[in-house]
């Protein structure tokens, strides 16, 4: 059944995201501040919307995938935003990398009004974006995710309902803190290959084969071996990740040394002017630390 989606944010991921959903038969209304990243949508019928406000009294099913905290806050909870503007019945999904507080804010502003909320933040980069087979992890009311879950479906093969309004950021950081850590191997090794004048793409079909495999080194690494550093996910993106998990630990009183330590280097990349880069661009700074 044709649904009318609303979509907010259509860079990398987004766009790849609202296009499987529109190719599924769904009308789309579609809002970006840059309206240029929405052209390939607009191409395939998609509606242009000039404000959130628009989507939201025009769509039944919101989505919002944006850069931060403060974008999620303002494009769902400002005045000019997307639950001030919807009516009882609406549904409003934040895909955003996002904090769990911030999740169960708008959650409870959201039930106040009558309006369904999840957060379903997503991982498999823009590859898993183009391919729908994203990982989806959802924090909600079962009842608001089986609704939408049709539409999951259509982005995504690995959906989940993880608890309550927060518990898909929580998963998010739980994520994002072993990329961390694999994110750090991966470049460290490519580089001891290098040095030691072994071909990379050889070096990954052996140990991408075995006990350390893992996604980053079988996708990220051959992107360092074609010295390909575009964003699949910007570093930028990443350093707020890290920071939301570490935040989140402190909160807790939980020490996490690895990504601290990660975290630190990847800030290093945006002193270097990597922040539009892709997280593989890990690789440029430990090049740098070692005089290439």
């Amino acid at each position: 059944m044709s649904m009318k989606i609303g979509w907010i944010g259509t860079g990398v991921m987004g766009g790849s995201m609202c296009m499987h959903l529109m190719k599924a038969g769904n009308e789309a209304f579609v809002y970006n501040r840059t309206k240029s990243k929405a052209d390939k949508l607009l191409a395939e019928g998609a509606t242009w919307c000039a404000s959130p406000a628009e989507v939201a009294k025009k769509a039944d099913i919101i989505f919002t995938i944006v850069g931060y905290p403060t974008d999620v806050e303002q494009t769902i909870l400002g005045e000019n935003g997307v639950l001030a503007n919807a009516d009882s019945g609406k549904i409003i999904v934040d895909m955003t990398t996002s904090e769990p507080a911030l999740a169960k804010r708008i959650a409870e502003e959201a039930t106040a009004k009558g309006v369904g909320s999840l957060d379903a933040p997503v991982s498999g980069g823009d590859l898993g974006a183009r391919n729908a087979t994203l990982a989806i992890m959802v924090g909600g009311e079962k009842k608001i995710f089986d609704e939408v879950m049709p539409l999951f479906d259509v982005m995504g093969n690995n959906i989940q309902l993880m608890g309550k309004a927060g518990a898909g950021q929580h998963t998010k950081m739980c994520n994002q803190i072993l990329i961390a850590g694999t994110m750090i191997g991966t470049v460290e090794s490519l580089l001891y290959a290098y040095k030691a004048g072994m071909d990379l793409n050889e070096v990954i079909d052996v140990i991408g084969s075995g006990a350390a495999g893992s996604w980053s080194i079988n996708n990220l690494g051959r992107r360092i071996a074609d010295d390909d550093f575009n964003p699949g996910f910007f570093i930028k993106h990443f350093v707020k990740d890290m920071g939301i998990a570490l935040d989140e630990a402190k909160r807790m009183n939980l020490s996490l040394p690895g990504l601290a330590l990660v975290n630190q280097f990847y800030i290093s990349a945006m002193a270097l002017g990597y922040e539009e880069l892709g997280t593989q661009a890990l690789y440029k700074v430990l090049e740098k630390m070692n005089g290439k």
